[in-house]
């Protein structure tokens, strides 16, 4: 359950991976989000076990 302010997206929401990390281990390539959704660099796992179809997130522009 998430306690930040302003809550974060919940894992059915489609900015879900706008939540914050809770823990991260980039060398292995996944984090996990405190909207319990388990992310790896190109796809993801919802906690039901769904996967998140790949995809690679957009490069921010300046």
């Amino acid at each position: 359950m998430c306690t930040h302010t302003p809550k974060c997206p919940s894992a059915a929401s489609p900015d879900r991976e706008a939540a914050i990390v809770v823990a991260g281990h980039p060398e292995q390539g996944w984090s996990l989000l405190c909207n319990a959704v388990l992310l790896f660099d190109d796809t993801g796992l919802l906690a039901d076990g769904q996967v998140i179809a790949p995809h690679r997130p957009l490069a921010a522009t300046a």
